[in-house]
């Protein structure tokens, strides 16, 4: 559902609050309530006329108006009926809180329910959460201005954010985004995609790749070989200017799998690019998820036997050495190897043989 759409939703639920504040200004409170609440019958009967479900906001929306209605007037307090609108706002706010920030996504659920056979990769479910997650910042701060406008003594403070000024927020919020998706547009345009898997390999979409290395957690497929000789194993030392653990010691090759590459082309290429290894046979291992502090991988093993010469890549790559694995083991845990190796070097026990 784009913001369009999602604006169209949200209209009729909003719209017997509008009319309240009109018909109260110029009749009084009990005319209000009865108007509005007409309004939100008539909403409900056209839904139902046109062969859908209503929208369950205008439910909620009309239950609202009638109990703090009837509570204003019995005790003749507009207070009650005043905090009406910041309790609506309160409360979608806190839904859109609860879908972006916990494993359950009730928005998703919702839309989906209003567009059948709808479906979205990884990729844009985070895009998606990550636009709820400004939008719920946004409403926060209007629900809260909102419950306290209902104390101000110019009642047109709370007529204002009570009704017109709800859709201020949503044409801010959709400004805010427009300028967000054009920037995104402008520099992703310019990245490298990656492509995105399930825990079994197989592709949901793609990313880019600095979407995938800035803690989105986006599942997405790497290549790692191990190179042994004479029981030694061949490690890497990564450059001081990568941002992911540089300086440290790192298994022999390690690298992405690119947008429309087999994991065996990925493989042959990263070797050739970082160690000038070509024509090599390997043993393949089972892969593993693994996450680290910034991004998620679904990490394919290998192991090869060869002696060298290695032609490595100076600019991915500062040095190269082997390494027994006594001494390897007497290293563990120093802050010397990357935190993925020592735990792919503690997993794979078949690295030995």
């Amino acid at each position: 559902m784009d913001k369009l759409q999602l604006l169209k939703r949200l209209i009729p639920g909003f719209l017997p609050i509008i009319v309240f504040i009109v018909v109260d200004e110029i009749w009084g409170t009990l005319y209000g309530l009865i108007v509005a609440v007409g309004i939100g019958l008539a909403e409900l009967i056209i839904a139902y006329a046109r062969g859908r479900k209503a929208d369950r906001f205008v439910f909620i929306d009309i239950g609202l108006l009638v109990v703090l209605g009837t509570v204003s007037i019995a005790l003749n307090n507009e207070l009650f009926f005043k905090l009406k609108p910041g309790m609506i706002s309160l409360l979608m706010t806190s839904m859109i809180g609860f879908s972006a920030y916990s494993k359950h996504n009730l928005m998703l659920q919702m839309t989906q329910r209003y567009i059948k056979d709808m479906e979205m990769n990884p990729y844009q479910l985070w895009m998606m959460l990550a636009s709820m997650k400004r939008i719920f910042r946004l409403l926060l701060v209007y629900s809260i201005a909102t419950i306290l406008s209902a104390f101000a003594p110019d009642k047109a403070i709370w007529a204002f954010m009570g009704g017109p000024g709800f859709f201020v927020i949503i044409g801010i919020y959709m400004g805010m985004e427009w300028l967000q998706k054009r920037k995104q547009n402008k520099q992703y345009r310019a990245e490298e995609w990656l492509p995105l898997v399930d825990e079994e390999g197989r592709i949901t979409g793609s990313a880019p790749r600095s979407v995938v290395h800035d803690r989105s957690f986006l599942l997405h497929p790497t290549v790692h070989l191990h190179v042994l000789n004479k029981g030694q194993l061949l490690l890497q030392k990564r450059p001081g200017h990568k941002l992911i653990q540089p300086n440290k010691w790192d298994t022999a090759v390690g690298g992405h799998v690119a947008a429309g590459e087999s994991i065996e082309l990925a493989l042959q290429r990263e070797t050739a690019e970082e160690i000038g290894l070509r024509n090599f046979k390997v043993q393949t291992f089972k892969p593993y998820v693994w996450k680290s502090d910034v991004e998620k991988e679904l990490v394919f093993v290998f192991k090869t036997k060869h002696q060298g010469p290695f032609n490595f890549n100076k600019d991915e790559v500062e040095e190269v050495r082997f390494w027994s694995f006594d001494e390897i083991e007497d290293n563990m845990g120093q802050g010397i190897f990357t935190p993925n190796f020592e735990y792919e070097f503690n997993k794979l026990t078949q690295l030995r043989q």
